[in-house]
């Protein structure tokens, strides 16, 4: 076993960059702890799903692509341009629309949760697609995510009443949809920055979702209510929230960031309970636990 020796100022400076990096990662599971009970807010003024899901996206797709310019990075070559845009307007699209239907359906602390279950998809992924080793830790994590799922989606959702299969259905097509971003960014990461690959993947969702929202109604029923809730989704949720992330990778290891993000749907659970009175059975409170568990060991298992 080796031992290094670090001295006061390195050790110093190694706990700064930590404290810094996590500061950075709490704000942004925060922020996007605010989408589902914000997202109700919209509905509850009138809005579609649709609408809700186009306004984030364009909103954020902009501020992105501006700074992407004024940072000097938004300079795709064609080929790449185009493989951004075809992922934004299929995966994207349905990542985001599916969770706002999730949301407005079966609540947003089951859609949340559900939302969740990507990184049990990416571990599946990984096996069958690359055929990496499935270690019986990880095995574990992925059968307790898989129960977890199960009885979140046997309570029937958050929000009570009769149970909405739309809602649990997209719920599980967003988690789903959404692994896939993890292996897409990763592939380009090195290659374009965090603003430039989400300007190339938003905006292109976005002129996919306007084909299906109704803008013009959304204009003239937009009070201040719901145009503050959409901003805050856009700018604060999307924007602000990805690129605090992107902030904390810098001093923080892809375990950490990972483990420190499950603030996410703990903060975002208590917020829909708080906000909006939603509530899970016995059974839906303890897949939560188990998903939200499952999560943690994958993250310790790379």
């Amino acid at each position: 076993m080796a031992f290094v020796i670090v001295g006061e100022g390195e050790q110093s400076m190694n706990d700064t960059a930590f404290w810094k990096g996590t500061t950075y990662c709490v704000l942004a599971a925060l922020a996007w702890a605010l989408i589902g009970p914000v997202s109700r807010v919209c509905f509850a003024e009138g809005m579609e799903p649709t609408s809700v899901a186009f306004w984030r996206m364009a909103i954020s797709g902009l501020c992105f692509a501006v700074h992407a310019m004024l940072s000097g990075g938004l300079k795709p070559r064609l080929r790449d341009l185009v493989c951004m845009v075809l992922f934004g307007a299929v995966n994207v699209t349905t990542v985001i629309l599916s969770l706002q239907i999730s949301i407005q359906k079966s609540g947003s602390a089951l859609a949340i949760i559900l939302m969740f279950t990507a990184p049990a998809w990416v571990a599946l992924f990984s096996r069958v697609l690359f055929r990496e080793k499935v270690s019986p830790a990880r095995l574990a994590a992925l059968l307790l995510a898989m129960l977890g799922t199960t009885l979140v989606c046997l309570s029937g959702g958050s929000m009570g009443g009769e149970v909405s299969y739309l809602g649990l259905g997209c719920g599980l097509l967003c988690g789903f949809s959404y692994a896939f971003q993890f292996l897409f960014f990763a592939w380009w990461k090195d290659r374009y920055s965090t603003q430039a690959l989400f300007a190339m993947t938003f905006l292109p969702a976005a002129a996919v979702l306007a084909c299906f929202a109704d803008i013009r109604a959304d204009v003239q029923i937009m009070g201040p209510t719901a145009g503050a809730a959409i901003l805050v989704l856009g700018v604060l949720a999307t924007y602000v929230a990805y690129y605090w992330y992107g902030q904390s990778m810098r001093f923080l290891s892809p375990v950490q960031a990972a483990i420190i993000g499950n603030l996410e749907p703990v903060v975002g659970t208590w917020l829909s309970w708080w906000l909006w009175n939603e509530s899970f059975s016995a059974a839906g409170w303890a897949g939560c636990v188990f998903v939200i568990a499952s999560v943690v060991m994958l993250a310790l298992r790379k």
